[in-house]
């Protein structure tokens, strides 16, 4: 259901004190947009061993969050660290940096409220993220999206480099695919 014209989606830094919203935000994405795609064991297994915030991110200032009418409706990010996906239940060692010279930037962690997916929420977040990533220097970028997330990094212009399968702790596979495009 759109949204009235005074009902602005504004784009702000994450910070740490969004961090449960985020995780909220998260859980409800994925279960509900999930359907169709992956299986409810798939899901709940991907938000236990992958899905998660990335502290990291916002303590390097590349994670955003969006808000229309007070309440969190996206969240979103990139990375000039080695990590392509994941949390911080993944980590497990340091996140170097990677070279823009010679490296791809890294889109991270998009999540949309249910209510506000295919509604520009994940354009505008990447919109944020392409700029940012433009002045820092890299020329590509890449991801590793789920089968959900596929539609609208297509529609941003990636295409699909690799298909493969997470293997998770808990014995579950997930099929994902590796993505790219250039900056501009």
């Amino acid at each position: 259901m759109p949204h009235p014209e005074n009902a602005v989606l504004r784009v702000r830094p994450a910070t740490r004190a969004d961090v449960p919203e985020i995780e909220e935000l998260i859980a409800r994405s994925a279960r509900a947009l999930s359907g169709g795609y992956y299986t409810p064991s798939q899901v709940e297994s991907l938000l236990r061993h992958v899905f998660g915030t990335d502290t990291q991110l916002i303590h390097d200032g590349t994670y955003s969050v969006a808000v229309r009418e007070g309440r969190l409706v996206g969240a979103g990010g990139w990375s000039r660290r080695r990590t392509l996906f994941g949390g911080d239940q993944m980590k497990d060692r340091e996140d170097p940096l990677l070279n823009p010279q010679t490296e791809p930037a890294r889109i991270r962690a998009f999540f949309v409220h249910p209510g506000e997916a295919r509604q520009g929420v994940g354009r505008r977040l990447f919109d944020e993220c392409r700029g940012a990533v433009a002045a820092a220097g890299f020329g590509t970028l890449t991801l590793v999206a789920t089968l959900p997330g596929e539609p609208l990094y297509q529609a941003l212009g990636f295409k699909v480099t690799e298909r493969f399968q997470l293997h998770l702790p808990d014995g579950v596979k997930v099929p994902v695919a590796r993505m790219s495009r250039g900056v501009i």
